[in-house]
């Protein structure tokens, strides 16, 4: 039988988790100076006045950089809990596992193939 007191801590920690940031906005938003001027709208930079205009474009190669990195940082966080429990799972999570380090592998060869891993 579904049981709904078991699940008291978690509804607490939601409960709990949620409030928090609610909170620290909302003492924030009280407490918080409000200033509005010249200064207070001009963008600052150490100290020194801001020259030109702040709108530049960047190249793609450094999104394109991000991505890998985010894809290999994933696979990682996929693969670690896998390699802990490894020898309970059996072969067929390690298929799943060979396939899915495969299209990983299909990927960075496309990246590098498309120049996104030069830094140049």
């Amino acid at each position: 039988m579904f049981l709904l007191y078991e699940y008291d801590i978690l509804w607490a920690f939601l409960i709990i988790s949620s409030l928090i940031p609610i909170l620290a906005f909302l003492i924030s938003g009280i407490l918080a100076p409000i200033s509005k001027g010249p200064e207070k709208l001009s963008s600052y930079e150490s100290g020194i006045e801001p020259m030109g205009d702040a709108w530049l474009q960047f190249r793609i190669r450094y999104y394109m950089f991000a991505l890998v990195f985010v894809v290999f940082d994933v696979e990682t966080v996929f693969l670690y809990p896998w390699a802990m429990s490894f020898d309970i799972l059996g072969v067929s999570v390690f298929i799943e596992a060979l396939i899915f380090v495969l299209i990983l592998i299909v990927g960075s060869v496309y990246a590098w193939r498309k120049g996104a891993l030069e830094w140049s």
